[in-house]
């Protein structure tokens, strides 16, 4: 599903009516449909409401009209006040207030001593629908309409509040809050989310939001090269959980080695392996230090371990490489993930410098793998690794190390970093955080619904790692943009079905990992709560 701006929404609406002949009239009444039936069933049983209708004079407000007709036809009596001149209406709003005047006028609300007047007698309201404004805001709120939202929010606290599209006084282009804005229980849009219901903390105030559907042909929107934003859905990840084949065997699921793991650092070398291991890989080598190795051993069953040379602080040595060790370990293996607990050594560091260079299978590069490269990727870049085979999963401190900017500033434009370093470097960024991006090197950027602040705890960065690389090892086919969304999708689902079971302060990494199959689970039975 593609995430828009106010901007390419007009550009889709007209070009449903342009090229595919749905009239805009039909994609208003549709919208207007699509918001009854939305009432209708989520908040049963609507007889027993007392509902008012706020409309502006724009298209949002049309559509407030339709809901208004179309509930009066169902026998529901809403009272709907007009913030405009009927004769200031124009286009698709114009004809259906003229639609809906023919059995009842709205109300005409033009000052603020109308409002005042209004307002008393409104009390008692139990469902206010916000037809005031839609996506086409671009400045704070002033005057009339400022003062209704203001008073809806302060002297109405009985009332649900549904947004038509979006809040009033919440602008569809941006997750920042430009002024106040109407504070709302529900959202119904059309055709795709827009950037204010994904991004924060515009998204926390726009209350449970729908999508629906109006007219526009899916490939209106797919074959837009300018659309470069998407929200996966279930369906969009659900083929990790396809059957197997009943004649499948481990070698079909991929080996996956980790280059993982230090002295005090030993559990993110487990979490990652084990997280690569419940994904589904079909085996799992671990290559830690040698002192860290019994540790790492200790900490799991199913995978395979391998001792190598290590500095005097206990982190993988330079010398791994002597003799062909490491060659010989990377031979055969299908995927390589590198980072997790490997300590800040200058040798280590070095090691990891070659590492990422000097062997073209699937890499993905975490925590101190990352920070091995910063200030050293035009190197990278320059022995560029074959296409589609690196992903990094920054947090957004290690992000400011590899892009040189500060934290503050990558947080503030997330999208623009995650896409323009993804096409530089040519690679997969996954850049953690509330709403993880998933960008490619192609300009398209997806952003993750799952996951919770619970998940804010050492160690569920190591577990993303494993699955990225678990799921690699056994879809090498698929592009590495669509399995590094599909992990984060998983990892975060698996994270909210532990913040459910335990609550989320008390949540561990090695929880979310437990929760890891019955994610899977529920992928494969199109069965999500």
């Amino acid at each position: 599903m593609k995430i828009l701006t106010a901007a390419e929404m007009q550009r889709i609406d007209r070009f449903t009516t342009d090229r595919y002949g749905v009239p805009s009239l039909t994609l208003m009444e549709n919208a207007g449909r699509g918001v009854v039936e939305f009432l209708v069933a989520r908040l049963a049983p609507l007889e027993s409401h007392r509902i008012v209708i706020l409309c502006g004079k724009g298209n949002n407000g049309g559509d407030g009209m339709v809901v208004a007709r179309l509930l009066r036809e169902r026998g529901f009596e809403p009272r709907v006040l007009l913030c405009a001149d009927p004769k200031s209406l124009r286009g698709d709003a114009a004809a259906n207030y003229q639609r809906l005047a023919a059995s009842a006028p709205p109300e005409v609300v033009e000052s603020s001593e109308a409002w005042r007047s209004w307002k008393a007698k409104l009390q008692g309201t139990t469902l206010i629908v916000d037809a005031l404004l839609g996506t086409g805001l671009s400045k704070p709120l002033e005057g009339l309409l400022l003062e209704m939202v203001r008073d809806v929010n302060a002297e109405f606290p009985a009332a649900r509040v549904l947004a038509i599209d979006l809040p009033s006084g919440i602008s569809a282009d941006t997750g920042e809050l430009i002024g106040e804005h109407m504070v709302a229980d529900f959202s119904v849009t059309f055709t795709a989310p827009k950037l204010a219901h994904v991004f924060p903390p515009a998204c926390e105030r726009v209350g449970e939001w729908v999508v629906k559907q109006i007219g526009t042909p899916e490939e209106a929107l797919g074959t837009d090269p300018e659309l470069s934003l998407n929200y996966p859905s279930r369906q969009d990840v659900a083929w990790i959980a396809q059957p197997r084949s009943a004649a499948g065997h481990k070698g079909n699921y991929g080996h996956v080695l980790l280059l993982a793991g230090s002295i005090g650092k030993t559990g993110a070398a487990a979490l990652a392996a084990r997280a690569a291991l419940r994904a589904g890989a079909g085996l799992v080598t671990v290559a830690t230090a040698k002192s860290a190795l019994p540790m790492v051993a200790a900490l799991g069953r199913e995978f395979m371990t391998e001792a190598l040379p290590e500095t005097e602080d206990g982190t993988l040595s330079l010398r791994a490489l002597d003799y062909g060790r490491l060659d010989g370990l990377v031979a055969g293996k299908t995927v390589l993930a590198v980072g997790p607990g490997l300590g800040a050594h200058p040798e280590t560091k070095e090691l990891l410098q070659t590492v990422v260079t000097r062997y073209p299978l699937p890499l993905v590069l975490d925590a101190d793998g990352l920070n091995a490269l910063a200030g050293n990727l035009d190197a990278f870049r320059a022995q560029a690794r074959p296409p589609g085979t690196t992903v990094f999963t920054p947090h957004p401190g290690e992000m400011s190390r590899l892009a040189g900017k500060p934290t503050a500033e990558i947080q503030a434009q997330r999208t623009a970093v995650a896409r323009e370093f993804a096409q530089r470097y040519g690679l997969t960024l996954v850049l953690k955080g509330f709403r993880t991006l998933i960008a490619g090197p192609d300009g398209q950027v997806w952003v993750n619904p799952t996951g919770n602040p619970g998940m804010a705890t050492g160690g569920t960065g190591d577990v993303l790692t494993g699955l990225i690389a678990g799921l690699w090892a056994q879809f090498p086919n698929r592009p590495v943009s669509a399995v590094a969304t599909a992990a984060v999708y998983l990892h975060g689902l698996a994270g909210d079905f532990a913040a459910g079971d335990l609550g989320q302060p008390s949540m561990l990494a090695g929880d979310l990992l437990e929760r890891v199959p019955r994610a899977f689970k529920l992928l494969a039975e199109g069965n999500l709560p």
